[in-house]
């Protein structure tokens, strides 16, 4: 897999619900905070306002926009300021399994939108990365991101058998989709390995590293993928990651290590060689330099 598929498998994002609403008229509804959860909105048709809690607002939003809120902040969408909003829990009351909940009269607006909770232990490891909101604005080359919106519109309004499965799927596919379009548009700037993917030299390096963990690398090797000198190599790497090359090398084999362990069908003799080290010992003086703790320790966390 490639490095955003890889790191996204290992959070393990689960879809808690999917739902849509309409709304037409004076309407407005105040969404409470999402408990850490990662919350998304897909405008399907009609435009609206958008306030976040802590972000500068409103935000007007227009059919084919979708935004982000992974720090699952309050927030409150609205046909215009003045009106007075109406709880999210009165609101979906009769679609908290999924569904189309009503707001106002007439149907001119829709939107889409899906919780997610982050059940790998390191979900600080992207939601540290990204901003409070991401805002993504429709554009001619998101027709797959258009697509899944509309496809769980008319799955949400005709309920059909097979629709929760469908539904959930459609939801992981706007989750990364949006990512990625996020991802396309950092252009190199900040510091963290989603910022790093973006950037043509480092992600290839980066990409490397996924494809294959217990590869004995060395910084040279890595340069060498990079298609850079191995000491401009370096210095950006640490520039654009905040690690090194090699601690980064480290981190990622003791998070896949990590999630093997808690899984409990394999040995720590196994993991270790898995992401390339021939000693148990010197696997479990790494497991704990990174991540804290011995290996054994770490699976009793979690009732492993």
């Amino acid at each position: 897999m490639d490095p955003l598929s890889d790191i996204l498998s290992l959070l393990k994002p689960r879809n808690l619900l999917s739902a849509g609403f309409a709304a037409g008229g004076d309407w407005a509804v105040q969404f409470p905070n999402q408990q850490d959860n990662i919350k998304t909105g897909a405008i399907v048709r009609g435009r609206c306002l958008l306030w976040v809690e802590g972000e500068a607002g409103p935000i007007p939003l227009e059919p084919g926009d979708c935004f982000l809120l992974p720090a699952g902040r309050p927030f409150r969408m609205a046909s215009s300021p003045d009106v007075p909003p109406l709880p999210a829990q009165e609101v979906f009351s009769d679609a908290r399994r999924g569904g189309v909940a009503q707001v106002g009269t007439g149907d001119e607006f829709f939107c889409v939108s899906s919780r997610f909770a982050l059940e790998g232990r390191h979900a600080g490891l992207l939601l540290s990365l990204l901003p409070p909101l991401i805002h993504l604005r429709d554009a001619g080359d998101r027709s797959g991101l258009r697509w899944a919106m509309e496809r769980m519109m008319l799955e949400l309004r005709e309920d059909r058998p097979g629709v929760f499965l469908i539904v959930r799927h459609l939801a992981h596919m706007m989750l990364v989709q949006a990512l990625r379009l996020h991802l396309d548009g950092l252009r190199g700037a900040g510091v963290g390995w989603l910022f790093a993917l973006s950037d043509r030299h480092l992600g290839a390096a980066i990409g490397a590293i996924h494809a294959d963990p217990a590869h004995p690398w060395t910084l040279p090797a890595l340069a060498r993928h990079a298609g850079m000198s191995r000491s401009s190599f370096a210095q950006r790497f640490k520039e654009m990651v905040g690690a090194a090359p090699m601690e980064y090398v480290a981190r990622w084999r003791m998070l896949l290590a990590g999630d093997r362990l808690l899984s409990g069908r394999e040995s720590v003799s196994a993991i270790a060689l898995s992401v390339g080290y021939q000693s148990e010992s010197a696997f479990s003086t790494a497991f704990k330099r990174v991540l804290g703790c011995p290996p054994r320790d770490y699976a009793r966390q979690s009732g492993g």
